[in-house]
């Protein structure tokens, strides 16, 4: 088989963006897609002007993933452009400010929620789907915070959201044990996004600031890192994991010995 065919939803910005690069410069075909328009467009024309021949393997399409019949079209627009899905990755998500959650307006309780649980159900059920009738497929679902109970005041809204997606990608995994689909997920880390630069009151910017520099790495870091394991992994049900209990464990150590910088004091590359 040549190289992979791979849509990835979000993939104009942060872990998705650097996921989309990766495995461009892989020679993989990729189909990338945004709500935004403009900025779809905007990130298909930089990763075509630093790749070369990217044009020819990269595909974006407009896509809410909150909306079922969206993402069926956009299963349909990378059939149509390259004939297969090999990997589907639901990356596309939301965060929010962090505040208590009784702070939050219904309008952002009910719009993260249908994007980062119900996007990444649209995302597998219809990846599912097209996978099990061409006879083949792998899928992954996004690990964050609160995927492994992890809580801290101002995360309820979104930790829920992220904590519900692991038992869903758990559930899913036995349900399609057997088939020649297969579930993975993807846990990035601590990245700093602009997906966390929005979470962050200024209350906690110093301290967050130095969690991310002891625990913390860039996108051009994980994601390639991330894009290797993912075409190099044939196994169903993996849990791919760039921050490691060993790799935490040995920068925690080190902290009072070796300073790192992934963000500056006034938070530069952080989003």
């Amino acid at each position: 088989m040549d190289q992979p065919v791979i849509v990835i939803t979000g993939g104009t910005r942060g872990i998705g963006k650097g996921l989309a690069r990766a495995f461009v410069q892989s020679q993989c075909r990729v189909v990338i897609c945004a709500r935004d328009g403009d900025r779809l467009a905007q990130t298909l024309a930089e990763l075509d002007a630093s790749i070369p021949g990217a044009a020819n393997r990269l595909h974006g399409q407009n896509c809410d993933v909150a909306d079922a019949t969206a993402v069926q079209a956009l299963w349909d627009a990378a059939i149509d452009q390259f004939g297969r899905v090999d990997i589907w990755i639901n990356n596309a998500a939301i965060g929010s400010h962090e505040v208590d959650f009784w702070q939050h307006d219904p309008a952002t309780i009910e719009t993260l929620i249908r994007i980062n649980l119900l996007g990444t159900m649209h995302g597998c059920r219809t990846a599912v789907r097209g996978m099990l009738e061409q006879g083949h497929g792998h899928l992954y679902t996004l690990e964050g915070w609160g995927s492994s109970g992890e809580r801290r005041r101002g995360s309820s809204l979104y930790g829920t959201s992220k904590a519900a997606l692991r038992y869903f990608t758990k559930s899913l995994a036995a349900e399609l044990r057997g088939t020649p689909v297969k579930l993975s997920s993807l846990n990035p880390g601590v990245v700093p996004t602009d997906l966390l630069a929005l979470s962050i009151r200024p209350e906690q910017a110093t301290q967050i600031r130095r969690f991310i520099n002891i625990f913390g790495d860039r996108v051009e870091t994980v994601a390639p890192a991330l894009a290797d394991r993912v075409l190099g992994n044939q196994r169903h049900g993996a849990r791919i994991q760039w921050l490691t209990p060993r790799r935490l464990l040995t920068r925690l150590l080190q902290a009072p010995f070796r300073r790192r910088q992934v963000i500056g004091p006034r938070g530069e590359n952080l989003g």
